[in-house]
């Protein structure tokens, strides 16, 4: 059996059908309120309950944890380590295999591509979050008690991927026959990961025994677009008018005291001010390259 943790997300649908290429066993989806895709067995539990981590993890061969919890500070210091906490425990008692797909916050701002060989520079809250659940699943890794991989993404791009600022800001925009608008900075490169790509690729790393106890970049076009290039790209893919704005760091400092989302969001605008660079070679040479960002660009659009 593969269990997923904090099933139903944009990655999950896209995970699901993939493991159906490696398991004849039971595909389990656990969360709060999980939702079968087709004919999988679904498990209600809460990852902030230790017990209830357990017992969804019994029987497991190999256990994803893809979960998400709400943007807000507040909230990841208190419940990350908990739920990091509760799903090794529970790996290691059930002596299950798991996979943590995470992101790049804990590098901080990096001149240059961003790999597996980056030191944790964080330059946020959230990324100092994310810098000590990761450091603490590799903890448990070197001390040999449990077989774990960390499956690092860049930002969502793709089919299901509506918890981003493309979905409001320029596809559903677009769609809307409105003028579209992009973050901070619309002249630099920005790597995005294609879902589809992502769902294949975390199947084929939890079911590889040699891809265990280390970081992996998941596939992620080296052509890199700038904000421009987006645009221009999606509104031609849509038949919409290329027309945008750019939300500056200041607008959002603006509507920070009135607005929670743009004040969580103000930490991480570096991250579209300055050249985003994710290198995903490793993982190319081993397993797949990844769906160049004009292709991916186009099958995104066709969704709406």
């Amino acid at each position: 059996m593969q269990t997923i943790l904090g099933s139903g997300g944009s990655i999950s649908m896209h995970l699901v059908p993939a493991l159906s290429a490696f398991t004849t066993g039971r595909i389990r989806l656990a969360g709060r309120n999980p939702q079968s895709y087709t004919n999988e067995e679904t498990f209600k539990m809460d990852l902030l309950d230790a017990a209830s981590t357990a017992d969804a993890v019994e029987g497991s061969e190999v256990v994803y944890l893809l979960a998400g919890l709400p943007y807000d500070i507040r909230v990841w210091k208190a419940d990350w380590p908990k739920v990091m906490e509760n799903v090794i425990a529970a790996c290691i008692k059930h002596k299950a295999k798991l996979v943590f797909l995470d992101n790049v916050y804990m590098y901080g701002l990096v001149k240059g591509w961003m790999n597996e060989g980056t030191s944790y520079n964080p330059c946020s809250r959230k990324g100092e979050v994310r810098a000590g659940i990761a450091n603490r699943l590799m903890d448990a890794v070197k001390q040999g008690n449990l077989h774990a991989l960390i499956a690092r993404s860049a930002d969502f791009l793709g089919p299901g991927a509506t918890n981003t600022f493309m979905h409001p800001m320029i596809f559903m925009k677009f769609k809307e026959k409105k003028s579209a608008q992009w973050i901070a900075n619309d002249k630099v490169k920005h790597s995005f990961s294609f879902t589809p790509d992502l769902g294949k690729a975390v199947a084929l790393l939890g079911n590889t025994a040699d891809a265990y106890d280390q970081v992996w970049h998941l596939p992620s076009a080296h052509d890199a677009v700038t904000g421009t290039e987006f645009i221009s790209m999606a509104a031609r893919a849509m038949g919409a008018d290329p027309k945008y704005s750019l939300l500056k760091t200041w607008m959002m400092r603006l509507a920070a005291p009135f607005n929670r989302l743009a004040m969580e969001s103000i930490e991480m605008a570096y991250q579209y001010e300055y050249e985003y660079l994710f290198d995903s070679s490793k993982f190319e040479k081993h397993f797949f390259k990844a769906t160049p960002s004009a292709e991916a660009l186009k099958l995104t659009a066709a969704t709406y």
